[in-house]
């Protein structure tokens, strides 16, 4: 494969200089970028582990196999990383000619724009790549303490429920019921409690149970609510699953904001790239990749395209003023319920299909209808969301987990598979109440090693 020559280098050296004039004329506010030439290995090795330098897990080999294997028969590419850090490091396919790599540079620097001023971004860690490289230090010293197999199955089941955390929440709250009766006792109380039974001990067990019973309200952090309460994980079992959520909040914004950053980094790169000096014969490649960019895929939305013409549209209807203020303060369902309008549905020929028999047939072309759907699915939505409702249920120690009902049912051979995770790191039997297909009953799972799975 063709390598970038050292002129090709240099010219490319001196158009991130023009890029980032041009981009600061126009407004952009990024964060400062490190950009590497990199070869696909390297590329892809990144891509997979989600950050250089983080821990070793199957789950990683697995998507850099995957991911390699379909560059390597000419099916996938990545043109370009960048990752949220301070400055951002930026990684360039070696093999991606001048020109490719001019239109992701562009690209880069409206993705770094966007991670310095998008509000979902204020509270990352801009240390993270260093943080993960502590992280991976952290980790291979458990496998040298405990061992690899053990270090990795404690590593499936906290990955298991990686994505139940919240970025609200800090600590969880605890209810002291029992305490504020005590203070509001009076003299007398003995005199308006006559005739109820007077079992001292009874009234002490019903006290203590009030007192420590935890959660206060229920609580979406799974991880957070495990860490600081699992009745049987040692501290370096502990320091996993803090190291895992730690990680997982850093890379929470980009999930929920995959279309409007994908989309703002393309209607920027548009722009960008016109303004420079450019060979007519580039001008022509690059006409080809925008529109390769803007290409939509079968049976997948195609989150670059959306977020592009969403922005094109609301900086036609309202200004380019108003655009930078989208971009501080949406993310992907917001910018879907506030601006996906009827106009866009149709000249995106956008509609709800599902698989009947052997063929997929279209079941709702209507706007909102489409409109809905995307909000229910993009930024994290199509994650159930799992809280948790009691961490002594029973009075020993037990976990009730409770799925928040929104029409979507549960694939329920996974959910018993993450049981069996999530008791891993709790000890004790975990319950998960969820509802029937129809979404009028109750259906309550339940697993315990001994028992095996059981519902009611």
């Amino acid at each position: 494969m063709r390598e970038l020559a050292p002129s090709e280098l240099r010219e490319l050296e001196r158009r991130i200089g023009a890029i980032w004039e041009i981009g600061e004329r126009m407004g952009l506010r990024p964060l400062p970028v490190h950009f590497e030439v990199v070869p696909a290995t390297v590329m892809y090795e990144i891509g997979a582990y989600g950050l250089p330098g983080r821990f070793s897990h199957w789950t990683h080999g697995k998507a850099y196999q995957v991911q390699k294997t379909l560059y390597d028969y000419g099916l996938s590419k990545i043109y370009e990383l960048v990752i949220n850090s301070h400055p951002c490091q930026a990684f360039l396919l070696e093999t991606n000619t001048l020109l490719q790599n001019t239109l992701v540079a562009a690209h880069v620097m409206a993705h770094a724009d966007f991670f310095a001023n998008n509000a979902y971004f204020v509270r990352t860690r801009r240390d993270m790549v260093e943080i993960a490289t502590v992280h991976a230090e952290r980790i291979e010293r458990y496998e040298f303490a405990h061992g690899k197999e053990a270090v990795e199955q404690l590593l499936d089941a906290v990955l298991a429920i990686q994505e139940h955390v919240d970025p609200s929440l800090t600590e969880i709250p605890v209810r002291r019921v029992a305490e504020r009766e005590r203070r509001s006792r009076s003299p007398y109380e003995d005199l308006w409690r006559l005739g109820e039974p007077t079992d001292d001990a009874a009234d002490e067990r019903e006290t203590w149970h009030r007192e420590t019973r935890l959660p206060a309200e229920p609580v979406r952090d799974l991880l957070l609510f495990i860490h600081e309460y699992s009745p049987v994980l040692e501290d370096w079992e502990r320091d996993v699953v803090a190291i895992v959520r730690a990680e997982m909040l850093y890379f929470l914004p980009q999930i929920q904001t995959k279309v409007v950053n994908e989309g703002w980094a393309t209607f920027w790169h548009a722009r960008i790239v016109r303004e420079l000096e450019l060979t007519p014969d580039e001008y022509l490649e690059f006409a080809r990749l925008h529109a390769g960019v803007l290409q939509p895929t079968a049976r997948r939305l195609n989150p670059y395209a959306l977020g592009y013409e969403i922005l094109r549209d609301i900086e036609r209807r309202y200004g380019t003023e108003y655009l930078f203020m989208v971009r501080e303060m949406e993310n992907d369902v917001s910018l879907v319920r506030n601006y996906l309008t009827e106009e866009l549905v149709e000249r995106l020929d956008l509609y709800l299909y599902e698989r009947r028999g052997e063929e997929l047939v279209v079941v709702d072309k209507d706007w909102e209808a489409v409109r809905d759907r995307l909000a229910s699915e993009l930024g994290g939505n199509q994650i159930p969301v799992i809280v948790v409702e009691d961490g002594d249920y029973h009075g020993n120690r037990e976990l009730y987990l409770r799925h928040v009902w929104d029409g979507r049912k549960l694939d329920l051979a996974w959910a018993e598979k993450t049981l069996e995770h999530v008791y891993r790191l709790w000890g004790r039997r975990v319950w998960l109440e969820t509802r029937t297909e129809n979404g009028n009953d109750l259906l309550v799972l339940s697993y315990h090693p001994r028992d095996g799975h059981r519902k009611r």
